[in-house]
């Protein structure tokens, strides 16, 4: 039962991510500022860009959340779902960084500045690769479980500071919902095929994130069996 509930998930997994695209791309209505002037069509990126980071976001979550159960109970599991989601977080972070890029083309004239949100997404981008290769640093398998435990816990400052990063400095990046601390709001989605687009492609990323986390998951798990069969076996 389980396996065919695993071979559903991509299949589930693709459909919507092409239904998410479809929107994106043919449903949506011809985007229009505040002032009336048609927006260039660059600023679709944006329904794949704002989904994107909030996954990034929940994986690097589920890394500082595993992390303390690994140190709470040594639990090779918490271990696994710890690297798998830092893995595939990183994947999410690196295309947050790409999609913003190319929308900061189309909006300011080039495609990095170093203005509070992108500077803050590229260092929570750093601070996974440095839990990655910390991790591939260390051979003996406890050891590199702790320290990378440690490292997924502290390094989690990195996520809350990125979020708020254009919520407690001024910033270039629009702030598209809530509100500043020192006074600017964002304007939000108006009407129902927006936000329904903006929700379509959120579930789609979450799904595929989910997809992913369980086979990267289970790749592992059955890595560590191999590896507890071998030394057995000495």
């Amino acid at each position: 039962m389980e396996n065919k509930k695993l071979k559903i998930l991509p299949v589930v997994t693709t459909a919507l991510v092409l239904l998410s695209m479809y929107m994106t791309f043919f449903y949506l209505p011809i985007m229009r500022s505040g002032s009336g002037d048609v927006l260039d069509s660059s600023f679709r990126i944006f329904y794949f860009h704002m989904p994107i980071a909030i996954t990034a976001y929940i994986a690097f979550f589920i890394v500082f959340a595993a992390s303390i159960m690994h140190l709470r109970s040594y639990d090779v599991k918490w271990d696994i779902y710890a690297r798998s989601a830092a893995e595939i977080g990183v994947i999410f972070a690196l295309l947050v960084l790409i999609t913003g890029s190319i929308w900061a083309r189309a909006t300011w004239g080039w495609y990095w500045i170093w203005e509070p949100r992108l500077t803050t997404s590229l260092a929570l981008f750093l601070v996974y690769v440095t839990y990655l290769l910390l991790r591939q640093s260390i051979e003996e398998p406890e050891s590199k479980a702790r320290l990378a435990a440690v490292f997924g816990i502290v390094g989690f400052v990195s996520v809350p500071l990125s979020f708020f990063s254009i919520r407690m400095w001024r910033s270039a990046h629009p702030l598209m919902f809530g509100e500043a601390i020192y006074g600017s709001s964002g304007g939000g989605l108006e009407g129902p095929t927006l936000q329904l687009t903006l929700l379509m492609n959120f579930v789609s990323f979450f799904v595929l994130f989910i997809t992913l986390l369980i086979y990267r998951s289970n790749m592992e798990k059955l890595k560590e069996e191999v590896r507890a069969l071998r030394a057995a076996h000495r």
